[in-house]
């Protein structure tokens, strides 16, 4: 039986040191070829021989895939599939898979990370703490920064697959309220949650958590209008794609004080340039994490295991026509 080659475009994404790479390596009938990363003028060359490639943001677009004679199979490494070009693979009767649902309860963990710090101003009180505040106080303790309890809130969540009920699960073990927006090009499943449309929405959240795709429809979902329609002291929080969300237009809002404060797990261009608007020391009541919500060891591990068991649903199909 010939061997059929394997390419792994950029294995350094999912951090791999600390993972088993075996459900996917060990694959029988595979010649792998692992690369940490791929620069794109490398990718044409490296997969021109390739019968199946494997990547989470290498991309793929159109001249790579047309050259690549025998490319029968593209597994991306993540859930989002931007990085491929989809035209061009069914064009070409590629076999596409991605990967689903294998970090809720990471992404669900950090979203209430970056909620509990907004709420609680935990990175302004373990300043106190550390540069000399505390010590000089003459009370036992400081109450410097106004802290919110998320019982009663209203926990507005725009998105509602897994990622979105577990947000809301979680909200409510916390006593919050849990509304649910009507995105705009997309049918809404049935949910016993009231959901509504977008402005309504908007008025009513004391938190809007983003766990939505980044569609033409999206894109900039979050922009200057709807910024000036939330409340002056709700949060938005954002572990989804960075470019639903107007940047500059949230910068202007929370220099202003039009909303209470914001926390970032995406950004729309990563890595972000040294002079990205987000990054100005003035903008007050705002955090950034550098997309890093997925990526519990736990999370990273079930993505090669899904990879590995699409790659072998698929060996098996072909084995059998």
């Amino acid at each position: 039986m010939k061997l059929l080659s394997g390419v792994i475009l950029d294995a350094d994404t999912l951090r791999p040191d600390d993972l088993d790479l075996a459900p996917i390596l060990e694959i029988a009938g595979i010649n792998w070829q692992v690369y940490p990363a791929s620069a794109p003028e490398q990718i044409q060359g490296r997969i021109t021989q390739a019968d199946i490639v494997l990547t989470n943001k290498a991309r793929l677009r159109a001249p790579e895939i047309e050259a690549a004679q025998n490319l029968k199979y593209i597994g991306v490494l993540a859930t989002g599939t931007n990085a491929i070009d989809l035209n061009a693979a069914k064009a070409n009767n590629i076999t596409m898979t991605n990967i689903t649902d294998y970090a809720t309860p990471s992404v669900v963990q950090h979203t209430f990370a970056l909620i509990l710090a907004l709420t609680t101003q935990l990175n302004q009180y373990a300043k106190l703490s550390l540069d000399g505040s505390w010590s000089a106080s003459k009370g036992f303790c400081l109450l410097d920064f106004p802290v919110r309890e998320l019982s009663g809130l209203t926990l507005g969540i725009i998105g509602y697959g897994a990622l979105g009920q577990g947000v809301a699960g979680i909200g409510q073990a916390f006593g919050m309220k849990v509304l649910l927006a009507d995105l705009p090009g997309r049918a809404s499943a049935e949910s016993d949650t009231p959901r509504l449309p977008l402005d309504d929405f908007l008025k009513r959240a004391d938190v809007v958590s983003i766990h939505c795709p980044l569609t033409d429809d999206t894109r900039h979902l979050i922009s200057t209008r709807e910024l000036a329609i939330m409340k002056p002291d709700a949060l938005l929080i954002n572990c989804a794609r960075g470019s639903i969300v107007d940047e500059q237009a949230l910068a202007r809002a929370l220099i202003k004080g039009e909303i209470a404060g914001a926390a970032l797990d995406v950004l729309s261009v990563e890595p972000p340039p040294a002079d990205h608007p987000l990054f100005n020391p003035s903008i007050p009541n705002l955090m950034i994490t550098p997309h890093c919500a997925w990526g519990a060891k736990d999370a990273r591990q079930r993505l090669v295991e899904q990879a590995g068991q699409h790659l072998q649903r698929w060996l098996k199909s072909i084995n059998q026509t």
